[in-house]
Formats: C-alpha cells, structure tokens, sequence
C-alpha cells in the first residue's frame, strides 16, 4: 500500500499563525513521520496557494503586484515550515507552470464531459472601483446568523458557504461603497449531479470523524448546487476557452489540483516523470487530506466530484479535518493581527515546545484554546522536569559513575520486567493512536511511559544501590538506557529535534518503530545535556503584551499621509448629537469628513479651522454618511482638543 498526505496549500499572503499549524500541518506530519519510522511508502505533499482573492487584496494594501506578494509569502512559508521541523516531500506553487497545465487539463477533461456549462448570471459591479467584485471583496451581513465581516463566498462565524447575493447590506470591501448588480458569463460545475454518487461514497466511511461526516451529511441534505468555477480576474489561471477568454478559474477549483502538480513536481525533480502515478492513478492508495474544519466542505464534497468528473484518480480514504484553536479566549484574526506567527515564535523558542504543546491541546473533536500560560506551564512541568530529567538523570549518572559506558544486564527482577514490558507494548499503542489520528492521546501514552520511568528510577534508588548493590543498580541503568533509547524513536513524530538531541547523546544504532520494543543499545554514550531550559515569567509576560500591543512598524506609519485641512463648512449629522460633518479644503480637494467632536465644538466655531487630518483612510460611512479622512485631536480631562498649526499654514501641507 503506498500512502499519499497532502496539507491545505496555505495561502501566500501571509505568514503561518499556530492556529494553522494546529488545524492542518502539524498533525499531518506527526502521521507522516510516524509512516516513515514503519518504513511504509509515504509521500507527504503541499505547496503555497498563490492565487485567488486573498493575494489581490493583500497587493492592493501593500501597493504590490500579486507576484511580489506571492514570491515573498512562499520564502518565508517555506523557511518557517523547515524551522518547525515540517518534512515535505514536496513543498510546490500554484503559479508554476505544470500546476497551470495541471488545473486547464481538469477543466478542460470535465467540460468535455459535459459537467461545465456556461451560464448568464448577475454579479456585482463596483461603479467606484471600476471592477467586477469576485466574493471576497464583498462584506456584509451573515443572512444564517447575522454575523458583520461575512464575505461572499463564506461566513467565519458559523462557517455557512455563501453567495455574495446572499449578504445583508453588501458592501465593497476596498472602498465601501454600494455594488451594482450587472449582468455577466460564468461557467458552473455541476455539482448537483454528483449528489447521489458522493452520498453513497460517504455512506461508507464509517471511520471518519464524527464532526466531519455530521457536517458533509447535512450538506447532502440540503441538496448540492452547481458551483461557478470562473472569475473575473486577471490574476489565476487562464480559462482554457477562447469564449472565456480574460477569465480565470475560481481558486477553489484551482487549488486542490495543487496535489497533483506537487506530486508531478516531485516525480520530475527525482527523475521519474511518471512516478506520481504510481500514487494518483493507484486504487491501492491511501489518500489523506489534512485540513481544518473550514476547508471541509471542498475536501470531502466538491474535490472527491472533481475526482469523479475527471475519472481515474484515486478519492480521498480519510480526511481528519480539526476544529479550531482559538487564542487567549479569541479567534485568531489576520486582519486585525491578532496571532501569534511561527517566524516570531521561533525567534523565541524551541520548535518542539510549540509541537508538544500544539499536540497537547489539539482541536481534534473540539475548538481548544492556546495560552502563554499553559504554554510555560506544559514546557517547564512536563518537558524539561518530566521528559527533559528522566534522560537527564539517566545519562548524568552513567557519565559520571560508568565511565560513559551503557551498563550490561543478563537477567532482572520483577519491577525491571514491568518496566520492559512497558516498553514492548509502547509501539503498538501509541502506533494505534497515531494510525486513527488521535495523535493527542498518542502524546499522552508516551508520557506514561516518562512518568512511570521517572517513578522507576526513584523506586530502584540508584544512587544508593550503586555503593550497597552494583549488580542491581547496572540493571537498573541497563533498563533506564532502554527506555531512554526506545524515547528517542516514540517520541520523533511529534518532538523530531529532541530525539535528534537524544539520539547523538547516546550514540544511537538504527532502529525502526516496531523494532524499537526490544531496544538495542550502543556502547557508549555522548555527553549529556540539558534539552529544556526552564521559562520564566518575564519571558511569558512579554509574549503576553505582544498580543495587545498596538505599536506599528516604521513602514506602516510612513504609510500614513498627514496634511493640513481647512474647514469650509461644517454641520451637525442628522440625528446624531455629537457627529459633525465638515467641508474641508486640502490644497485644491474639497472632501467630507464626519467626526464626534459635538460635545465640544458647535459647528459655527469650526468653519475657518486649519487642522490636521489623516488623508489617505480609506472611506467610511459612519450613520450612513461618508467620511474621506479623519481629524486629529487629543482626548483630554477637559474635552476634545482639535490639533492646529501653532503658525499660519496653507491647506494641504504636508505633516513631516
């Protein structure tokens, strides 16, 4: 059997937060590791999702091309990734060229049978913008559970998949303003006509976790709608018709392609062009998507009838999708940066104190919650005075009174033998644990097996047995060396630097998973040293602040244009008691800004003001009238106090 592990493409307009790393990626490399260490045929594949919405909106605030965006976002994916520890066969792009070949190839294949169609249809048109709107640059009102900030292709709040028409008062992302709805072409795949095909597949995976088939099942029940696969856009994959020329296809039937042009890639790049199909084109595969709970309606529903469209591809065999991690008692938010990202946690810490502590509290059948508290707590009680002081014990006394040299044993007693015993069984429970994705309780059995080495090692007291007893206390070091070693491969999949640390320390001779029952043990040993230092609270406190810290970097505030204004008129906002409209004059422009300042200014006593205002804002309605900037002024004891040029100054002049 060969096993194919793909993780949801990230998307190369940011960095990697941990509620990532929770949902789809570190899981998904504990199970790989784990394959490897059983010397199966394991490939794992992924790569950056750099196309689609996500990417545009992201060039527009930083004033980029999507290119730019997309070749910064897949460095620095990457190195991260390889910082935490992630193994990759293959880490490709979307905007390569084989995966375009790849995603046209599936269109084209699928429309030929018959299950693309082109459709008339309405969409929405910013007239402010000049620009056809795709979903996600239209925010409103969540129709399902009222939710602000639902997009229109899907709500974050209760996850509903959605259609932009669907919003209650829609909006244009960028400007705010009111689209239009005009009439367009788009092409649709039939979704609908694999209905009863996808509810008899699903039927049988019984083994699948609860929250995921409950959530596909009550898709089915709705009943499956065609999806459009095109947009508007210039930035994607082409449409591969001469009648949708200009058009691109819709990220979400572009990126699960992404697999395959990886897997493709990989076969290149090791010589063997066609060795991916030994894998996509086998029913012997074992396809498992990693993924969080959001991507699982395209996962479990929409990719398997893309598979069953095209024909010949293997379907997914599981996809152990996780629920969310939220952070300090919040939902992790790109868009008001409130994360913590893995290229600034690694700045600060060990990679494996963030994979234990991520595999601890893993979101597996429920939404969980990180903490810089349970963060320190975990890493100082249970790394570094659990794990980190059995093998530090173990090795400081053998260095020490055995010369560096692994005790020898023939023969042991009864607390020795519980001991082995323990050790024998340890790869076949926790390989369980880890072949039905419970990688939690995976992390928890090899706890066990520390907690009660740490409990033998203080029961056979071998710092006195070594003086009354030396025959006794060489077998106790001989067990404590085998459990030692065997730690070294159970613990890999989920902390891979450490067993590497412990591995050199001991000198460690080659030994798979199933062998590493009955350990074998060099020698020798290395020097021992400390794997986890303590973390103290200052340190946590800090990490703390960064969360609700609210400075910017200089790049950002040089962002920020300041220029005097002069008011031309101003008015109170309709009812409203403290909001005033103003007319202000900025250089040659007259725009309109709406401010509270009612409480302290009358409208008469701001006409002629110079003041200072933020120039570049992007516009707002504030009670439905539009604001183009924002006043400065200081909160003060005493009221609000307007910042004014202390010296006669034009309108328009620069803030330096």
């Amino acid at each position: 059997m060969k096993i194919l592990v793909t993780s949801a493409l990230p998307y190369a307009n940011g960095n990697i937060h941990l509620g990532h790393l929770a949902g789809a990626y570190l899981p998904a490399d504990i199970y790989v590791r784990y394959q490897r260490l059983k010397n199966r045929d394991v490939i794992y594949m992924c790569g950056t999702d750099e196309h689609g919405v996500p990417v545009t909106i992201s060039a527009e605030k930083q004033n980029k091309t999507p290119k730019e965006i997309v070749d910064n976002y897949y460095k620095s994916i990457k190195k991260s990734f390889g910082d935490f520890g992630m193994t990759f066969d293959n880490f490709s792009r979307t905007t390569l060229s084989i995966h375009h070949r790849m995603a046209q190839d599936f269109f084209q294949k699928i429309y030929n049978k018959g299950y693309i169609y082109p459709k008339e249809i309405e969409q929405f048109y910013c007239p402010r913008c000049k620009r056809f709107l795709p979903d996600r640059y239209i925010i409103g009102k969540c129709p399902r559970c009222a939710a602000d900030g639902a997009k229109g292709d899907q709500c974050e709040s209760c996850g509903r998949w959605l259609e932009p028409f669907e919003l209650v008062e829609p909006k244009c992302l960028i400007c705010e303003g009111i689209p239009q709805k005009i009439k367009t072409k788009h092409w649709y795949f039939k979704l609908s006509a694999f209905q009863d095909k996808l509810s008899d597949w699903i039927e049988k995976k019984t083994d699948w976790k609860e929250h995921v088939l409950g959530f596909v099942k009550g898709w089915l029940k709705e009943g499956l709608r065609d999806r459009p696969i095109t947009r508007d856009m210039s930035w994607g994959v082409p449409v591969p018709l001469e009648q949708a020329k200009g058009k691109v296809l819709y990220v979400w039937f572009d990126a699960p392609i992404g697999y395959i042009s990886s897997t493709i890639e990989w076969s290149e790049k090791k010589g063997k062009p066609d060795l991916w199909k030994d894998y996509w084109l086998s029913k012997e595969t074992k396809l498992v998507h990693f993924i969080g709970k959001d991507n699982i309606v395209f996962h479990a529903l929409i990719w398997p009838a893309m598979l069953m469209a095209y024909g010949d591809y293997v379907l997914p065999s599981d996809i152990p999708a996780n629920q969310f991690l939220n952070l300090e008692g919040d939902k992790f938010s790109t868009s008001k940066n409130y994360a913590i990202w893995l290229p600034d946690y690694l700045k600060d810490f060990q990679a494996d104190s963030l994979r234990y502590t991520l595999t601890r509290n893993a979101p597996e059948a429920r939404d969980t919650d990180f903490t810089w508290r349970d963060f320190q707590a975990w890493h100082n009680n249970e790394l570094a005075d659990t794990l980190g002081n059995f093998i530090n014990r173990t090795l400081t006394f053998i260095n020490k009174y055995y010369n560096s040299s692994a005790p020898k044993a023939s023969s042991f007693a009864d607390n020795d033998k519980r001991m082995l015993d323990i050790l024998s069984k340890a790869p076949a429970i926790i390989g369980e644990k880890i072949e039905h994705f419970e990688f939690k309780n995976g992390l928890q059995e090899v706890m066990k097996i520390v907690q009660e080495a740490n409990r033998y090692f203080d029961k056979e007291k071998p710092w006195a047995t070594r003086m009354t007893d030396p025959s006794t206390c060489e077998k106790t070091l001989n067990v404590c060396m085998k459990i030692v070693t065997s730690l070294s491969v159970l613990i890999e999949p989920f902390l891979p630097f450490t067993a590497d640390k412990v591995k050199k320390m001991i000198n460690f001779i080659p030994q798979d998973w199933d062998g590493i029952s009955e350990p074998k043990l060099a020698s020798t040993i290395g020097k021992p040293e400390i794997l986890f230092q303590k973390i103290d609270n200052d340190t946590i406190d800090i990490q703390i602040k960064k969360l609700k810290k609210t400075d910017i970097t200089i790049e950002e505030f040089r962002k920020i244009v300041l220029k005097t204004a002069k008011i031309l008129k101003a008015e109170v906002v309709q009812g409203s008691k403290n909001l005033i409209k103003c007319i202000v004059e900025i250089g040659d422009e007259k725009r309109q800004i709406v401010a509270g300042i009612g409480k302290d200014y009358k409208p008469d006593e701001l006409v002629g003001k110079t003041i200072v205002i933020i120039e570049n804002l992007q516009p707002a309605k504030i009670r439905g009238v539009l604001s183009r900037g924002m006043l400065l002024a200081a909160d003060t004891k005493e009221g609000i106090i307007l910042l004014t040029p202390d010296k006669p100054v034009s309108s328009g002049a620069i803030i330096k």
